[in-house]
């Protein structure tokens, strides 16, 4: 079944990277995606339009959030607080954990600069996309909020507009199934199986009974659980990173200068691929900073429309804060720790596994840097080292970065002599045995390096520190499939009506479980594909929209209706 879904989509996911995900103009050899662009401009447009609101009214959001300005008889189905941890637990997850490794390892420690930048410019864009949200909302058959960019697009828009929503709708859809849903299921149950052993069908299986439980009392529900995991499981994982920042205080000042400094002139590094060419390092920062706060993506708003307020700006403010909280704080303390301890550029012993995993192939380009290639017919070993490593040969690497040293034996005690067949993902010694896995320092990506950072960082207390990222993993990947259930539910109900929430929901838990049980790494890919899809809809909206936000914010800071919320419940108390 993998194997021909594999086959069957593959195509499709080459097409929509090729003709709609990457196209943009190239500067010094190196391609800037017209998305990423038009995400970054949007945010500029809009911190003008409402005016710097990121930083004149944070403290105004912390406000609202804390409940201060809540009135009982405001209409909607969640408290401000619940609606932001809602978000939050879609948004804070895995994508700070691996994400962060990631933009590090192919962009350097610089790319965090440009994780900054695009949290500062997103929090004007989450700011207006769930103003919107609000004020174009509406209440269903059962009496339950529904909103989100498919009502703000076709009632603020106009009906013209309607089938730029229905794409919408069904892009962000199919996207909760698989990349807010599959993926987090198939990481929480792989992380579970290679630290306890659990199987992952296992794993699945129980991850999948815990989100059917959550998600079919409602949003309701959805709120109140997340209400307490997002704060609980961002604290620990918060306090993990603060204590070993405290036991590496000498090194913060260092770390901060090599962020900026290398934010306009990179390092070559481990990661042969990109590192030390500036457009890369600003596009993996903007990526992966634009992907782990999801601000224009349009999935927040949704959870955000059912917050209990009569004034959509009041909830702007409140959803501001996410890319403050998941990138600003939460990702930067994460790549302050895998930078302080070094754990990006380290190599580990490692199984090289010859026909899939995290095996590339790279050659050594005139300028030194390592870039990746295609699968070569064969690559000659003599005693462990590649019988050539001159520019344009292929090498075998592991995450983009060579192996100098391969061996056959997990002990790494007797180098490999023979032939490396990259296409057929096996290797033949010199006396006829066969190999599918080969064995050699290398370099991680991802969780594994946030995780021995936690490990190295936290030594001095105990070998305990990525049990800290593994318990992180775990709680992010249930409270991230638990929200989008909540966002593809909403989907389904302006597609097809009420009657398309319960079998959407029965099909988003087995959704789940497959994802745990049956690796579809090519279903993901299509799901992010369509995540990149779905942006575009939303921004263009946002643009035309754009003169509703800055009149609803002008009005709201001009009227201060929050004030007479504060001296209401003031009265209350006293009485």
């Amino acid at each position: 079944m993998e194997s021909f879904l594999n086959s069957f989509l593959q195509p499709i996911v080459d097409f929509a990277n090729t003709y709609i995900i990457e196209i943009g103009p190239s500067v010094g050899g190196e391609r800037i995606a017209v998305m990423v662009i038009l995400l970054l401009g949007t945010g500029l447009y809009l911190t003008v339009r409402t005016g710097f609101v990121q930083f004149t009214r944070l403290g105004h959001g912390f406000g609202v959030t804390t409940g201060k300005y809540d009135d009982p008889d405001d209409p909607g189905d969640v408290s401000h607080f619940q609606a932001l941890t809602t978000a939050l637990s879609a948004t804070v997850g895995i994508g700070n954990i691996a994400g962060v490794a990631m933009a590090i390892h192919w962009g350097g420690p610089g790319a965090l600069f440009w994780m900054w930048v695009t949290a500062l410019l997103g929090m004007a864009t989450k700011f207006s996309e769930v103003t919107l949200a609000q004020k174009y909302r509406i209440t269903d058959e059962v009496g339950t909020v529904a909103g989100g960019p498919m009502y703000y697009i076709e009632r603020g828009l106009g009906e013209k507009w309607k089938p730029m929503a229905i794409f919408f709708a069904v892009m962000l859809a199919f996207t909760a199934f698989f990349t807010g849903n599959a993926v987090q299921a198939n990481t929480v149950a792989d992380q579970m199986n290679s630290t306890f052993g659990v199987p992952m069908v296992v794993m699945g299986a129980i991850t999948s009974i815990i989100v059917a439980a959550v998600i079919l009392g409602g949003i309701g529900r959805i709120g109140k659980v997340t209400a307490f995991l997002a704060p609980f499981m961002a604290a620990i994982y918060v306090s993990g990173a603060l204590v070993i920042i405290a036991l590496n205080l000498g090194s913060v000042p260092g770390a901060f200068s090599r962020i900026v400094t290398e934010a306009f002139n990179p390092q070559a590094g481990v990661a042969g691929i990109g590192m030390g060419v500036f457009v890369v390092t600003l596009m993996w920062g903007v990526r992966r900073g634009l992907f782990s706060n999801e601000a224009g993506q349009g999935s927040a708003p949704i959870a955000h429309a059912a917050a209990k307020t009569d004034e959509p700006v009041s909830e702007g403010v409140v959803a501001l804060l996410e890319p403050f909280i998941d990138t600003i704080l939460i990702c930067s303390l994460t790549g302050l720790v895998i930078i302080m301890t070094g754990t990006h550029t380290q190599r580990f012993p490692t199984e090289i596994t010859l026909g899939g995993g995290d095996i590339t192939w790279t050659a050594r380009g005139d300028d030194g840097r390592f870039e990746g290639v295609d699968a070569p017919t064969e690559i000659r070993i003599v005693e462990g080292r590649h019988v050539t490593t001159e520019a344009g040969e292929p090498v075998v690497s592991w995450h983009e970065a060579p192996v100098e040293v391969l061996y056959v034996d997990q002990g790494q005690t007797r180098p490999f002599t023979g032939i490396v067949y990259a296409q057929a993902g096996e290797a033949a010694g010199a006396d006829g045995t066969r190999y599918t896995s080969l064995f050699g320092d290398a370099v991680e990506n991802g969780a594994p390096v946030t995780a021995e950072a936690f490990r190295q960082g936290l030594a001095p207390l105990g070998d305990w520190g990525h049990m800290i990222v593994v318990f992180g993993v775990l709680l992010f990947g249930i409270s991230t499939a638990i929200s989008w259930s909540y966002y593809g539910d909403r989907c389904a109900h302006y597609l097809f009506g009420q009657s398309a929430v319960l079998p959407y929901k029965a099909l988003f838990v087995a959704a789940h479980f497959m994802g745990a049980a049956v690796p579809l790494a090519v279903v993901w890919a299509l799901g992010d594909v369509a995540l990149a899809i779905v942006i575009w809809p939303n921004l263009i909206a946002l643009l035309f929209l754009a003169p509703v936000v800055a009149e609803e914010t002008r009005s709201y800071f001009e009227r201060k209706p929050y004030e007479a919320i504060a001296a209401k419940r003031a009265a209350m108390s006293g009485d």
